[in-house]
């Protein structure tokens, strides 16, 4: 039984606080590297500028998804993924950044990877160790 397990309505301190965390380190790192392949300006502004729809997403994802109860699970980090993405893209469209189609399928494939895939590695690593 593992520490996620133990108590089924919430999971340990410590991983929900490593979780997002690294959500948002994951998301920031998202943001960086777009706004270096574009060779954008601003380097500290100007990723939190790009990262604050997708942060304000995830967060609200964290909150829909109760992500706290499991916040290491394969189904939690598809919930923030989507999150993400879906509130990232509409705070975007509302505050007048760019929202193109190109731009959405990358957003959708690099946070899938971000978010999802270190949770995947995590479930791997623990399936293996058992």
């Amino acid at each position: 039984m593992n520490s996620e397990t133990k108590n089924p309505t919430r999971g340990p301190r410590q991983a929900i606080i490593a979780a997002a965390l690294s959500d948002a380190f994951l998301i920031l790192v998202f943001a960086a590297i777009g706004r270096d392949a574009h060779q954008r300006g601003d380097i500290v502004t100007g990723v939190f500028l790009t990262a604050w729809p997708f942060l304000a997403g995830a967060a609200i994802a964290w909150f829909a998804g109760r992500a706290w109860r499991h916040p290491l699970s394969l189904g939690s980090g598809v919930a923030i993924w989507l999150g993400a993405v879906a509130g990232g893209m509409i705070l975007r469209a509302v505050t007048g950044q760019t929202v193109v189609l190109a731009f959405v399928v990358v957003a959708l494939l690099s946070l899938a990877l971000f978010l999802v895939g270190y949770r995947a590695l995590l479930a791997l690593v623990r399936r293996l160790r058992r």
